[in-house]
């Protein structure tokens, strides 16, 4: 079992919901996301800011497909 589906919450500043993914520290941070000081290298995301994670990497996930497409 994972911590997500332990019930770790968002990593995010000021947000206590429960987490749903697990994501490495400097991709979200990138992002422009808050996160809290974690002695790891994964951070984990609610739903909600999962959302603005996916939203604010849209560009570099498509560049990076185009890139290795074949």
């Amino acid at each position: 079992m994972g911590k997500v589906s332990k019930g770790v919450k968002c990593s995010v500043t000021g947000c206590g919901r429960e987490a749903v993914r697990s994501l490495n520290v400097e991709r979200v941070s990138a992002a422009g996301l808050k996160v809290e000081k974690s002695a790891g290298r994964d951070v984990y995301l609610c739903k909600e800011h999962y959302k603005a994670f996916k939203k604010a990497t849209k560009r570099d996930r498509m560049l990076e497909k185009w890139r290795y497409r074949i």
